[in-house]
């Protein structure tokens, strides 16, 4: 079985190419130095601060973090330092991810924790961006110049960066870091599965649901997201389970779901129960899990999937006519306050 083909004329065709790379360096990147004596490992809460697909990929270390460090992992919305009065942080620290590093309210927020006692890390892609310079300490993604609007190989990246940020806080999970770079290089030099039912089905799509469960579920976020904004396709991300209850009856409607398997034992049944209902209830399904998904880190399977889906998303924006590299309502760099 083989995956999608790869269109190769694109600056985001370059760009996925180079995601297994990236992910493979930042995953085994040793932050121990950087962040000795920062107080990080013994924070009773983390808050993540990002936008877009960096919120993705902070849902994604969200459950990573909460299973190994055993404290809760919130997202904290930009504008309760940019707009409102901020939060009491003590004891806290704040996750701030941007592959710019220039968005005005990542910036308050990254101050406005530090300002209320909690400590801050960064991951970016840019050198000397303003997030750094508002953070305690900053991780390089290390993707490089990223041409494409739509962000790939970065936000693979900050999967990465924020598994190795996790090896520098625990040792114990640096074995799993390494491992799950592994995988994603045999994934990148082998097959996998057929995707062009994948494709063909997005095709015909009108409304689509991306659905996963834990690390899964922030890389459905992610591919919905994308849908919207290379492919103008209506696409809504939803828990395996979250999505049983009212979004159920969309499927009585023409309705693609997309299930993303991240090979969790824990969170089989929850998928498989979404399967059968869907099916059920006349929806057309397609599930997708990684090679070797069942023996490797839950956050880095979710970075598989991306890399997987990633193509299919290009593909699907060229056949319908229009430019992934250059959607034409956005800009690289968003600014919000």
């Amino acid at each position: 079985m083989t995956m999608t083909t790869r269109n190769t004329q694109t600056l985001m065709a370059a760009e996925i190419a180079e995601a297994p790379g990236v992910f493979t360096a930042a995953a085994r990147a040793d932050h121990r130095p950087a962040l000795d004596g920062r107080g990080l490992a013994s924070a009773a809460a983390i808050y993540t601060v990002a936008r877009g697909s960096s919120d993705a990929a902070a849902n994604i270390l969200s459950y990573l973090y909460m299973r190994h460090l055993q404290v809760p992992v919130t997202s904290l919305p930009p504008s309760t330092f940019s707009v409102y009065d901020g939060v009491r942080c003590t004891g806290a620290a704040g996750l701030v991810i941007s592959q710019s590093g220039a968005s005005p309210d990542l910036v308050a927020c990254a101050r406005g924790i530090r300002a209320r006692g909690g400590a801050v890390v960064a991951i970016t892609n840019q050198p000397g961006s303003d997030v750094e310079g508002a953070a305690d300490v900053t991780l390089p993604i290390g993707a490089g110049p990223e041409r494409a609007v739509p962000a790939t190989k970065s936000v693979i990246g900050s999967i990465a960066a924020g598994m190795a940020l996790l090896a520098a806080l625990k040792p114990g999970y640096r074995a799993s870091a390494d491992a799950g770079a592994g995988a994603m290089d045999a994934l990148a030099h082998g097959g996998g599965q057929d995707l062009a039912p994948l494709n063909a089905g997005l095709l015909r799509a009108n409304h689509v649901y991306v659905v996963g469960r834990g690390a899964g579920f922030g890389a459905a976020q992610e591919v919905a997201l994308k849908l919207k904004e290379t492919c103008a396709l209506h696409a809504e991300a939803y828990s395996a389970s979250e999505v049983l209850h009212g979004p159920l009856q969309l499927a009585t409607n023409p309705l693609f779901v997309l299930l993303l398997d991240s090979g969790e034992a824990e969170v089989q049944q929850s998928l498989d129960q979404a399967e059968d209902r869907f099916r059920a209830a006349g929806g057309d399904v397609f599930r997708l899990r990684p090679p070797g998904a069942g023996n490797c880190c839950p956050a880095a399977v979710a970075a598989m999937l991306l890399y997987l889906l990633y193509p299919v998303v290009l593909n699907t924006a060229l056949a319908l006519g229009l430019n992934p590299d250059k959607p034409s309502t956005l800009s690289k760099v968003t600014s919000t306050s």
